[in-house]
C-alpha cells in the first residue's frame, strides 16, 4: 500500500520513486546500498568522496599514502578517488539491474573535486543519471555534467543561493537540471549550509524557505515539474502530508540520509550500527569544528566532546602588554612575550596543573592548552596531510599553487579524512566523528527497528512508501 500521493516521477527518462538515497563520504554510501536501493525503484546514490577501491579477492584496499610532499599525496588522493568512485559505480549499476537510478554525490570543496568528478564522469558513461553536489557553490557543476550528458542536482539551503548558482552558470545548461535538494541546514547530517546570517540554535520551518526557493526557481522560468527534494529531518512521509501534491511548493521528492545506514546492505561496521539504535534526542550537535569552515551535525559521542573540552581550555594573548593583558604567561608556552589577563593566567595554570601542559596557538591568537599526546597526534596529522579538502583549516593546506592558505593551522579542529576513514573502516564510533542526522534518535523509538530488526534496503524502501 503506497502513500497517498506518491507516484513515481520522470528522471533521465525512466519512472522512479521519488525517494532520493542521501549521499554520505568516504566509503559509507557505496555500491551495496545505492545499487539495492535503486533496485528497488528509487534514486540510489554513490558517494565519490574517498570511495572505496577493491583487491582481486573483493577486500578494500587501504589508502596508503607514500608521497613526500602534500603535493605529491594530493595527487595519490585523486587517483585513489577516481578508481574507488568508478569501481563502486560500475557495482551499483550491476546490482540495480536497470531499475531505478544511480546518483553520484561529491562534495565541492572536497580536494580535486572537478578532476575525480571528469574522471568518474569519463569512465562510466552511460550508468550514472545525475550528479548531487553540495559543500560550497558549485557553479561548474553544471558545465561538468551537460559535458557528459548527465544530469545535476544542486544542494541549496535557500533560495538566495540557488538564485546566485542559477543566474551565474545554470541557466546556460538548464535543460540538464534534474532536480533541486533543499537540505535543511538545522536537521541534515554531514556538513551544511548555515549561513552567517542563520542561528546554529534557532531552527527555522522548512516550507518558507522551500517555498522562497520554488519561487526562484520559477522567476527563472524552471518548470513545476523540477522536483525540489527535501531533504534533512525526513524520516516519515506521513510528516509531509501537506507538502505532497502542494501547488505552492510544485513536485516535490525526499531524500533520506540517515535511515539507510542502519539496513543489511549498509556498509558501515556493526559497532556503529548499534551505536545508531541507542541515540536519543538532543544527541547530534550542530558544531563549527569541521576543518572546511562549514557547520555539520554528528553524534555528540566522546570525539566531539573532546573538541568542545579543548576550545573550552582557550586564552586570548597579546605580544606585548597592552591594555588588560597585563601579566606575563608562565605555562605551556616557551619565551617570555605572551600577555594577558590576570584571570587567564590564573585558568592556564589550573589546565597546566590538569595535565594540558602544552599551548598551541590558533589563527584568531589564542592559546588552547592540550596534553602532550594530544599535541603530538595534532602535529603528525597535520604533517601527514594529502590534501583532501580544497582548503583546511586544520592544516592550512589550499589547492592552489602555494598549497597553503596563508593561515596559521588551527589545533581546535581535527583532520576529517583520517576520522571518517577510520570510523567507516572498523574504527570506534565513539572515537571518531560520527556523522548523522538530528532525526537519528528515531531508530529507538521506530517500531519497525523493534527488536533488533535491521531491514534490507528493499524492506526500508517498501515500509517509507506505505508512510511510515
Amino acid at each position: 500500500m503506497t502513500f497517498k500521493g506518491v507516484k513515481p516521477i520522470n528522471y533521465g527518462g525512466r519512472e522512479v520513486w521519488p525517494l532520493v538515497e542521501g549521499g554520505k563520504g568516504v566509503a559509507v554510501s557505496n555500491h551495496a546500498s545505492s545499487g539495492a536501493w535503486a533496485a528497488a525503484g528509487g534514486i540510489g546514490t554513490v558517494s565519490a568522496v574517498n570511495a572505496d577501491s577493491y583487491d582481486a579477492f573483493g577486500n578494500p584496499i587501504p589508502q596508503i599514502y607514500s608521497g613526500r610532499t602534500r603535493r605529491d599525496r594530493h595527487e595519490e588522493l585523486v587517483a585513489y578517488g577516481i578508481e574507488g568512485a568508478v569501481e563502486q559505480v560500475k557495482r551499483a549499476f550491476e546490482i540495480a539491474g536497470g531499475k531505478g537510478a544511480i546518483n553520484i554525490n561529491v562534495l565541492w570543496e572536497m580536494g580535486g573535486a572537478q578532476r575525480v568528478l571528469h574522471g568518474v564522469l569519463e569512465r562510466t558513461r552511460g550508468m550514472v543519471a545525475g550528479v548531487t553536489c553540495g559543500a560550497g557553490m558549485p557553479y561548474k557543476l553544471s558545465e561538468i555534467a551537460a559535458h557528459y550528458g548527465v544530469h545535476y542536482l544542486p544542494i541549496v539551503s535557500s533560495g538566495r543561493a540557488f538564485r546566485a548558482l542559477w543566474k551565474r552558470a545554470y541557466s546556460k545548461a538548464a535543460e540538464w537540471l534534474a532536480a533541486v535538494v533543499y537540505e535543511d541546514p538545522w536537521l541534515a547530517g554531514g556538513h551544511n549550509g548555515l549561513s552567517n546570517a542563520e542561528d546554529p540554535l534557532k531552527p527555522e520551518d522548512p516550507y518558507p524557505r522551500v517555498k522562497a526557493l520554488r519561487d526562484t526557481m520559477r522567476e527563472g522560468g524552471i518548470s513545476d515539474e523540477v522536483p525540489i527534494v527535501m531533504a534533512g529531518g525526513v524520516w516519515y512521509l506521513r510528516d509531509w502530508n501537506d507538502w505532497i501534491d502542494n501547488p505552492e511548493l510544485g513536485a516535490i521528492a525526499f531524500q533520506f540520509g540517515t535511515r539507510p545506514l542502519l539496513t543489511q546492505e549498509s556498509p558501515i561496521p556493526q559497532q556503529w550500527k548499534d551505536k545508531l539504535t541507542q541515540l536519543d534526542e538532543g544527541d547530534i550537535l550542530l558544531h563549527r569544528f569541521s576543518p572546511t569552515g562549514f557547520y555539520s551535525s554528528a553524534v555528540r559521542n566522546p570525539f566531539l566532546r573532546n573538541l568542545e573540552a579543548r576550545s573550552e581550555r582557550q586564552i586570548a594573548f597579546s605580544l606585548e602588554q597592552a591594555g588588560d593583558h597585563t601579566h606575563q604567561l608562565d605555562v605551556g608556552v616557551r619565551g617570555k612575550n605572551f600577555w594577558v589577563t590576570r584571570g587567564d593566567l590564573i585558568r592556564a595554570r589550573e589546565w597546566v596543573g590538569q595535565g594540558f601542559t602544552s599551548a598551541l596557538k590558533t589563527p584568531d591568537n589564542t592559546l588552547v592548552f592540550v596534553t602532550e599526546e594530544e599535541k603530538a597526534i595534532i602535529r603528525k596529522d597535520q604533517a601527514d596531510c594529502m590534501g583532501c579538502l580544497s582548503q583546511c583549516s586544520f592544516s592550512s593546506w589550499m589547492d592552489s599553487e602555494t598549497n597553503s592558505t596563508g593561515r596559521l593551522a588551527d589545533p581546535r579542529s581535527f583532520c576529517i579524512q583520517k576520522t571518517l576513514q577510520d570510523i567507516a573502516h572498523g574504527g570506534d564510533p565513539e572515537q571518531n566523528l560520527m556523522f548523522a542526522g538530528h532525526g537519528a534518535y528515531q531508530f529507538k523509538k521506530d517500531p519497525f527497528y523493534s527488536n533488533g530488526f535491521v531491514p534490507t534496503v528493499k524492506q526500508l524502501v517498501d515500509r517509507i512508501l506505505t508512510g511510515d
